[in-house]
């Protein structure tokens, strides 16, 4: 199938496992222990129950709204994606344009394969960049002078990573940052031809916002679990704070005492998420977590949600229950491992259609008209 005709995200992750090598597909689609808490950000939209209101005028929908202070087209931003170019050669240059197209904002990851100055020169569009503190704090300061300095627009520190969690897909696989060539990486490898190509023409994928010295060719966890600061702390804030001067989101926040907490910190916005489950496994699904408290925490700080959207009417749920967007992560690199540019726009597509579906069948002129009164929640089994 090719990717300008995928009806649905799920067309588009079928089409990604068949193009990529299984490890490669793995580090995107695998997820920590048994998975659970991955498998539970995608199934709990199911617990979330539309209440539609009927005989209203839905001739014209909208799903424009505003993120962070400034008009978006959709309530959607691209999440940060760690080494995203080993599903696609230039994955963060597309992501960065496509976002750009659609009108979103786009979110660069610290852990991404092209360097941000780079993702940068692609043109107009919102970008934000994501951030990880380091035991090194001299690199973490680089990182934000660089990124100011190439005009990001928001910072946003991602905190659920003290230690990296045990995903047992990349364990199987051997899963190391470069790729490490054994026999079985190469047959696996040579059974993705295309793929292979791209490798040829364009090198190892890699890190490339940093250095990674003689962790080269360690685990991924090896390698994160060196550079990244276990100790970081609330604290943290105010050094930030004095080294960055725009907005600032904390992302990785799941208890409602943490998300009363950053705002009591003044942060612009919170990032509801468990890290798409690849960190730690039993956790709440974060459209749990928003179901919970998701009012009573919008009242304080803007809630953004990431983990488990595959449908438009995710999107409309999440927005329902408190948020005023979504981060989609796995979805586009589903869509650029299956189309590259072609992919990714047809993902974004894909989703911004079944959330017009979805308001008109609410009988929502818009998003501003979503609350809680438009959907039920069943309890926890």
């Amino acid at each position: 199938m090719n990717a300008s005709r995928a009806t649905s995200v799920h067309d588009l992750r079928r089409m990604a496992r068949a193009r990529l090598p299984r490890a490669v597909f793995d580090f995107v689609d695998g997820a920590a222990c048994d998975e659970r808490s991955a498998r539970a950000n995608v199934d709990d939209y199911g617990a979330v129950r539309f209440v539609p209101r009927l005989l209203r005028d839905v001739s014209h929908t909208s799903v424009a709204t505003t993120l962070l202070g400034a008009p978006a087209a959709a309530p959607i931003a691209i999440a940060p994606t760690g080494l995203a170019t080993l599903v696609h050669p230039d994955a963060d240059r597309v992501l960065a344009r496509e976002a750009a197209r659609a009108g979103i904002p786009f979110v660069l990851s610290t852990a991404a394969g092209t360097a941000l100055e780079d993702v940068a020169a692609v043109g107009e569009g919102r970008r934000w960049f994501q951030l990880y503190v380091f035991r090194d704090r001299s690199i973490t300061e680089r990182l934000i002078e660089r990124a100011e300095a190439a005009g990001y627009d928001a910072l946003v520190l991602t905190v659920d990573v003290p230690v990296v969690g045990k995903r047992d897909r990349d364990r199987r696989n051997g899963f190391t940052v470069p790729l490490r060539l054994t026999p079985a990486t190469l047959l696996d490898f040579a059974l993705h031809p295309r793929w292979c190509l791209d490798l040829a023409r364009h090198g190892m994928p890699t890190m490339r916002n940093y250095e990674l010295g003689d962790l080269g060719g360690r685990s991924h966890a090896e390698v994160v679990g060196a550079l990244y600061d276990p100790g970081l702390t609330w604290e943290a804030l105010a050094w930030l704070r004095a080294r960055w001067k725009g907005p600032l989101l904390i992302k990785g926040l799941l208890a409602l005492d943490d998300v009363l907490r950053a705002a009591d910190h003044g942060v612009e916005a919170v990032v509801v998420s468990n890290h798409g489950g690849r960190q730690i496994d039993g956790t709440s699904s974060t459209i749990r977590a928003l179901a919970d408290w998701g009012p009573q925490a919008a009242a304080r700080v803007p809630l953004l949600v990431d983990g488990g959207i595959r449908r438009g009417s995710d999107v409309v749920a999440a927005l329902a229950l408190g948020a005023q967007g979504v981060l989609i992560g796995r979805p586009t690199l589903y869509a650029a491992a299956a189309g590259g540019a072609e992919g990714v726009r047809r993902c974004l597509d894909i989703l911004v259609e079944e959330m017009h579906l979805t308001l008109a069948h609410l009988g929502a002129a818009s998003v501003a008209e979503l609350g809680r009164h438009c959907v039920e929640v069943e309890a926890r089994r």
